[in-house]
C-alpha cells in the first residue's frame, strides 16, 4: 500500500506544520514504519553554507517537536545522490519531506539515482512523502521556466504526471512579472494545475480516493477540472493512477 502524500505550498519544518508533518508521521506508523523523519534539502544544494545549516536546524527543530529521530541527507550533488548508503538511509521510514528551492536543478541531481529510487519505493511501501515548494513541484512531469522564459519547461520526476503544482500560490504572482505568470498558468499537455497557498496542503492518506485541503489558507484548481477553490478540511478528487 502506498503512504499517504502531501504537496505543500511552504512552510516545511515551521510549527505551523508540526501537526501535519505528525499527521503523516502517524499514518507511517501504524503500518509498521520507524519513527524517523528523512529530509531531503537537495533542492537547496546551491545555496550557501549558512543556508544549509538553517535547513539542518530547522528540520532538527520539528523532529525534536515531533518526538521522532532526525535523518537529515546531505545530497547536494548527483555524487551524493548516487551514494548507496544515503539510498539505504531512507528505508523503513515514516516520513520522507523533500524541501524548497531550485526545482529543476532538485529533479536534475535525483533522477535517475539510488536515492530516488529508495524514495520511491519506500513511498509504495507505506512511508509517507511530502513536498514543499520545490519538493511538490518536481513531482509533476515537467518543471515550468519561469525564471528563464525563452527555455522550455523541464524534466519532472513524474510521480504524479497528471498534475502541476503552484506553490506560494498567494504570494508567487508578486514575485514575478506577468510573462511569467502566464509561463505557470498555461498548462502542458492535459495536466491538472493547482494552486496551494502558503502554509497549506493537498493530502492525500494511504489509499484513500480523496484529497483533502491541510492548513491555514486555500488551494486553488486552476485547470483540468472545474475550478474551484478550498479550505481547510475540504475533499478533492484527482484523477491519479
Amino acid at each position: 500500500m502506498s503512504g499517504s502524500i502531501a504537496l505543500v505550498g511552504s512552510g516545511e519544518y515551521l510549527p505551523a506544520m508540526a501537526e501535519l508533518e505528525k499527521t503523516l508521521i502517524d499514518d507511517a506508523m501504524a503500518h509498521g514504519k520507524k519513527p524517523t523523519f528523512v529530509q531531503i534539502p537537495t533542492a537547496a544544494g546551491q545555496e550557501s553554507e549558512d543556508r544549509l545549516d538553517y535547513w539542518r536546524a530547522l528540520g532538527k527543530a520539528q523532529a525534536d517537536r515531533l518526538g521522532v529521530e532526525q535523518i537529515f541527507l546531505p545530497i547536494y550533488d548527483r555524487d551524493s545522490a548516487m551514494d548507496q548508503q544515503y539510498a539505504d538511509l531512507i528505508n523503513d521510514s515514516a516520513l520522507i519531506y523533500i524541501s524548497g528551492g531550485d526545482p529543476h536543478y532538485l529533479a536534475h541531481t535525483l533522477r535517475d539515482t539510488p536515492v530516488w529510487n529508495a524514495v520511491v519505493s519506500n513511498w509504495k511501501s507505506g512511508t509517507s512523502l511530502a513536498g514543499c515548494s520545490a519538493g511538490a513541484m518536481v513531482l509533476s512531469l515537467t518543471i515550468p521556466n519561469f525564471r528563464i522564459l525563452k527555455h522550455g519547461p523541464s524534466d519532472g520526476l513524474a510521480l504524479f504526471p497528471e498534475i502541476r503544482v503552484i506553490p506560494h500560490y498567494n504570494k508567487f504572482f508578486k514575485w514575478i512579472p506577468d510573462s511569467a505568470a502566464k509561463v505557470l498558468l498555461h498548462p502542458h499537455n492535459d495536466e491538472i494545475l493547482l494552486g496551494i497557498d502558503e502554509l497549506t496542503a493537498l493530502v492525500k492518506r494511504g489509499d484513500q480516493k480523496m484529497w483533502k485541503v491541510h492548513g491555514v489558507a486555500k488551494v486553488h484548481v486552476l485547470s483540468g477540472l472545474p475550478t474551484q477553490s478550498l479550505t481547510h478540511g475540504q475533499e478533492l478528487e484527482l484523477p491519479i493512477n
